[in-house]
C-alpha cells in the first residue's frame, strides 16, 4: 500500500514513560517507543494498520491535514 504522509507528533510522556508518536488525522492512531525514531516506525506502522483497516470497513479515509516537505 503506498500510504499518503500524514503529519506525526512526537512528544515525551511522562506518564507512560515513553516517547509518543500521534497521527492527529487518523483517530486513536498513536504509539510509543524508547526514543523518539522508535516511537515514529511504530506509528508508521500503526498508520498502515489503521487506513486498511478503514479501506476494508468502509470508513473514509482522512486526506493528511498538511502538506510535508520531502528530500
Amino acid at each position: 500500500m503506498n500510504a499518503p504522509t500524514y503529519p506525526i507528533n512526537v512528544f515525551w510522556s511522562a506518564e507512560d514513560g515513553a516517547w509518543v508518536a500521534d497521527v492527529p488525522d487518523l483517530p486513536f492512531c498513536s504509539a510509543t517507543g524508547d526514543t523518539p525514531h522508535d516511537a515514529v516506525a511504530e506509528v508508521e506502522v500503526a498508520i498502515e494498520a489503521w487506513l486498511e483497516a478503514a479501506q476494508s470497513s468502509g470508513r473514509p479515509v482522512p486526506a493528511p491535514s498538511a502538506r510535508l516537505a520531502r528530500a
